[in-house]
């Protein structure tokens, strides 16, 4: 999907050459050619894919493009694009506000573009792209254009309508929104407003946010007089009662104010061209040592659920002198069929990385697991050099793709090499990148078997999925169940990265077994996550409802890596400039959704639509609408008993008809492919496209005819034909069939056999 997007803009941009400007005009930029397909590292349709919000006019007539203001006087192209091919359109304003808060960043872009390559006369569909940050999710899209204006919305599922086709929208990939607005008249201005999310990355004490923010040279007004403007507004809330320090920013940027733990910055500025850099922030909040706060918040009004809202923060601090724990780990590898090719490789290289990061205190073992067991060491083994020299070699001979899946024999077999373990902090670590049958009996199987409290530490097990056959939802459920994180890869492309972060933080707990007892003594209380985690390299968030009086101070107790008891004071505020709901809601969507497939409770299904809806966070119980306002202009009617003059000019009212829904889109991941992982089809985030026999038949005669044309010259045949004899010509005519005889076999292999292996 992604190519063919990428095939679109080439296209479209090709296209777009045939546009006049007038005389004041600047020199377009053409983009770079695509490198080599020899450079692995640098796939070509990247440099077409977006890096900053986009729009782009969806040329199905190439007749159409045109300067819509003067005409061009072009010579006249016949045919269609099919598929469509992409302009990207101008822009004439661009605004960037981010609001961080916590651990997470809402960003609003809103700009202009303008249809400055369809005819006046014409229209097109429009097609907006926005590529989303870390962890992103896409909020909400306004568009408003003369007569006209278009904005989504969240609906709860309903079985009994369609979903439109992909095309319409939807993710072009895991980090790539798109979404068509219909029949944009050619010269219009669009104005569009995107509200997305996106987690803050937190590392070395620092939290960073990046904005993508690259915008191509294309999409500058080729017109020099059009002014160009360029806002960007950042608003920094750490939470807590601690100072924050500016460390870098992509773009310049003026404090505005300072209060607390709050900071403002304000760039603006007239250019020449758009910004051709992503945006990025990075701060540092003062703290030497684990701190936290709580925060609390009324209900809004249109909040179905009536209790208080509370989030419980915890910052990690500085930790270069403290104590970390002993690690006993166990790794568990999906080594099945699917993994073969980038996965597994990108697999075996972070998790040799991660090995070497242990210390001869930690011990280690590996699993991999396909339809069978390949267990490194029955018992595990001291991480000296020795040992990791040795497992990084075993990985080499053993780690080889084939075969099916099985999760729950190596989860078992984990758990009984870290069972009666003390003096540590046991870890289990599954990756894997299909989805079995019997998921809910492995969630019931290590729930019955993690117990403990007090100073003793269950297993923890953390979970990593690759791809989109994997069920997401029970990799989660098990992470809860098992007090770890959860993450995923699911682009091919951002495995190696994201699974060595995830291996980094899994690695380096520094506050364990944590409790707050003031859990039990609310009323009606609902925390999330139910059991919570150990506080690692990033912030943690316990967020939920409650009833009742909540205390001024509350203590959140643990461990640290000596195995010594700590408590930490979580203060009370109320966070009356924070959207506290929305901080929490994408993690308690997360977890609703794992509790309401592993209960198969269809209130719980509910209630994730209902906050869904609400919030604006997508969900697997919600589907995404497009809906279509359009504004009537009408006059103004004169006052009663009062005559209007003819001179004077009457007032002319918008007003808006009822919104009419003209797009409907399915945006969850669902919750696993049995049938991709039993044919064990490797992780993509779209699924590979079945060839029909009919396009195999068209393509295979079309390269025939191809082939034939190649070779002959009409003129040349009918001259040469004109003088040759009669018997000749018998020869050649009975030559001509049995070549044709030779076309029609290889036309049927190539139908019979499009692998091409002759078989």
């Amino acid at each position: 999907m992604a190519e063919t997007f990428a095939k679109a803009v080439d296209d479209g941009l090709k296209l777009s050459k045939r546009i006049y400007y007038g005389k004041d005009t600047r020199v377009v930029a053409v983009p770079p050619r695509p490198q080599s397909t020899m450079d692995k590292s640098s796939p070509s349709s990247d440099i077409y894919l977006p890096k900053s919000p986009m729009v782009y006019a969806v040329i199905s007539d190439p007749g159409t493009v045109d300067n819509p203001d003067m005409a061009s006087y072009q010579p006249h192209v016949h045919g269609r694009c099919d598929p469509p091919a992409l302009i990207p359109l101008q822009m004439n304003a661009v605004s960037l506000d981010v609001e961080c808060y916590l651990d997470t960043a809402f960003v609003t872009v809103t700009g202009s573009w303008r249809v400055h390559c369809v005819m006046g006369s014409k229209c097109c569909d429009c097609r907006i792209a926005v590529p989303l940050g870390e962890q992103g999710s896409i909020l909400g899209v306004d568009v408003d254009i003369p007569g006209k204006s278009y904005t989504t919305n969240l609906v709860a599922t309903q079985d009994n309508k369609s979903v439109d086709k992909p095309s319409d929208g939807g993710f072009l990939k895991p980090h790539i929104f798109t979404l068509r607005i219909p029949q944009i008249d050619g010269g219009t201005n669009l104005q569009i407003k995107i509200r997305l999310s996106q987690k803050l990355i937190f590392s070395n004490g620092l939290f960073t946010v990046n904005v993508p923010f690259t915008f191509p040279e294309y999409v500058t007004p080729a017109v020099k007089k059009i002014s160009k403007k360029e806002r960007i507004q950042v608003n920094l809330n750490a939470g807590i009662e601690s100072e924050i320090l500016l460390k870098t920013s992509s773009h310049p940027l003026k404090q505005l104010r300072r209060h607390g733990g709050q900071l403002g910055f304000l760039y603006e500025a007239d250019v020449l061209k758009w910004s051709n850099s992503d945006f990025s922030l990075s701060y540092s909040v003062s703290s030497n040592n684990i701190a936290g706060s709580v925060l609390l918040q009324s209900p809004s009004v249109h909040d179905v659920d009536r209790r208080e809202m509370f989030c419980a923060y915890l910052f990690p601090g500085k930790q270069q002198t403290r104590k970390v724990f002993k690690r006993e780990v166990v790794f568990v590898v999906d080594i099945s069929g699917s993994m073969q090719g980038k996965p597994l490789e990108d697999t075996k290289n972070v998790l040799s990385v991660a090995l070497n990061k242990l210390t001869p205190n930690d011990s280690f073992s590996i699993i991999a697991f396909n339809g069978e067991m390949y267990v490194f060491s029955t018992s595990l083994e001291s991480a000296n050099q020795d040992a990791i020299e040795r497992a990084i070699q075993w990985i080499g001979i053993n780690f080889v793709a084939g075969g099916s899946t099985d999760i729950l024999s190596p989860l078992n077999k984990a758990r009984e090499m870290l069972a009666n373990r003390s003096g540590s902090i046991p870890i289990i670590s599954l990756i894997t990148d299909g989805t079995v049958e019997n998921e809910r009996q492995i969630c019931d199987t290590m729930k019955s078997h993690l117990t403990g409290g007090g100073s003793s530490i269950s297993p923890r097990i953390h979970t990593f999925g690759i791809g989109v056959f994997c069920n997401h939802h029970f990799l989660r459920m098990l992470a809860t169940i098992g007090r770890g994180q959860y993450d995923a890869a699911y682009d091919v492309d951002s495995l190696e990265p994201r699974l060595d972060n995830f291996f980094d933080s899994i690695l380096s707990p520094v506050f364990a077994n944590i409790s707050i007892d003031i859990f039990n003594e609310l009323d009606d209380v609902e925390v999330y996550p139910s059991r919570i985690p150990d506080l690692s390299l990033s912030p943690l968030i316990i967020s939920g409802r409650y009833n009742g009086k909540f205390p001024e101070t509350i203590q959140a107790k643990g461990v640290l890596g000596d195995l010594t008891s700590f408590s930490v004071d979580l203060k009370r505020h109320n966070a009356n400039e924070m959207p506290l709901d929305k901080i929490s809601a994408r993690q308690q969507i997360d977890i609703l959704t794992a509790q309401a497939w592993f209960s198969e409770n269809k209130q719980v299904e509910e209630k994730v639509a209902k906050m869904s809806v609400l919030t604006g966070y997508l969900s697997e119980y919600t589907r995404l609408v497009l809906h279509e306002t359009e504004k009537v202009k009408v006059m103004e009617p004169p006052a009663k008993g009062k005559k209007a003059a003819k001179k004077d000019p009457q007032k002319t009212l918008v007003e808006s008809k009822p919104p009419k829904e003209i797009l409907m889109l399915y945006l969850g991941i669902g919750f696993g492919n049995l049938t991709a992982t039993a044919e064990n089809i490797s992780p993509g985030f779209e699924e590979p496209k079945q060839i029909e026999a009919a396009e195999i038949f068209v393509k295979a005669a079309s390269n025939c005819c191809a082939k034939m044309c190649s070779h002959c010259c009409c003129m040349c045949c009918i001259q040469c034909c004109s003088k040759v004899n009669n018997e000749f010509a018998t020869v050649l005519m009975q030559l001509c069939t049995a070549l044709a005889c030779f076309g029609c076999f290889e036309l049927c292999t190539e139908v019979c056999c499009p692998s091409g292996d002759g078989q």
